[in-house]
């Protein structure tokens, strides 16, 4: 059995702007966790052109770092390296019935894990979807019902990276039937909250499954759900695959609003993003 990876995460992102932009503040989350097992060993963060980097951690227990860039520039490229251990499995939740799901002290420790927010609204008061959550409330115990929410999540939607945005919501990934990685979470917490089932938005970055030492493969930004049941267990709802040592786990919220890579403001012309490029190499542990 494998103990688990050590990976070196290159990320690559920015703006180019159409006219010069004399001022812009920006939030970058792309520092692996080191909490849970996975060990954090190094992180590194290029701007260009040069800022004075702040860290913080923010509410939801993410490491963001922040920059202003004050001079006026047409570009803005933003590289981080890391270097980080991965454990070689999330444990699965020791299972629960409903009553303990829905008990009063679950619904107040996990409370904001339940409720609809922008991305991710109310299933139950959607037509389309209201069937399915009745469907698998009726199941007899969560851990089917939380299967259940994941085969119908994967069922209606198919990969389509050109069908959706970062503003898409779960009702509408669900009406298009197509989506990437955070679509396919969103639709899944979208069901999962509607049961009363305690669930969170996970983002990250996602590596080959099979283990690939000492090749730098082309990895990916990447989104998953973590469900309570009875504890916290994790399902990658687009590739129907364990969470394990190829998952490198950045950030935790409640939808993809509250954990993107990088967000900003800035003052000047209109701005196009440079594209991502993550690239990931595993070294010998």
């Amino acid at each position: 059995m494998s103990t688990g990876r050590r990976l070196r995460i290159t990320h690559r992102t920015g703006y180019r702007y159409t006219a010069p932009v004399i001022a812009s503040f920006n939030e970058v989350r792309m520092t692996p966790r080191d909490a849970d097992g996975q060990m954090l060993l190094s992180h590194q963060l290029q701007v260009s052109p040069r800022a004075s980097v702040q860290a913080y951690y923010d509410y939801w227990g993410a490491l963001v770092q922040s920059f202003d860039v004050h001079e006026e520039h047409d570009v803005l490229e933003i590289v981080a390296t890391s270097l980080v251990d991965v454990p070689y499995g999330h444990p699965a939740a020791e299972g629960v019935d409903w009553r303990e799901v829905h008990a009063p002290s679950v619904i107040d420790r996990w409370g904001e894990f339940l409720v609809p927010t922008p991305l991710v609204d109310d299933a139950a008061e959607d037509p389309a979807r209201a069937k399915v959550v009745d469907m698998l409330k009726a199941l007899p115990t969560p851990a089917l019902a939380i299967r259940g929410a994941i085969e119908a999540t994967r069922d209606q939607i198919r990969y389509d990276e050109h069908a959706t945005g970062v503003t898409t919501t779960a009702g509408q990934a669900w009406e298009v039937g197509a989506g990437v990685c955070q679509d396919y979470s969103h639709t899944l917490l979208s069901l999962l909250r509607a049961m009363g089932i305690p669930a969170r938005y996970v983002s990250g970055y996602l590596h080959d499954e099979q283990e690939a030492p000492g090749r730098t493969v082309v990895g990916e930004s990447h989104a998953w759900v973590e469900v309570w049941n009875g504890g916290w267990e994790a399902h990658d709802p687009t590739n129907d695959r364990r969470v394990g040592s190829a998952h490198v786990v950045v950030a935790r919220g409640r939808d993809y609003a509250d954990v993107p890579p990088l967000k900003g403001i800035y003052a000047g012309g209109a701005s196009e993003s440079l594209g991502v490029t993550v690239e990931i190499t595993q070294l010998e542990l």
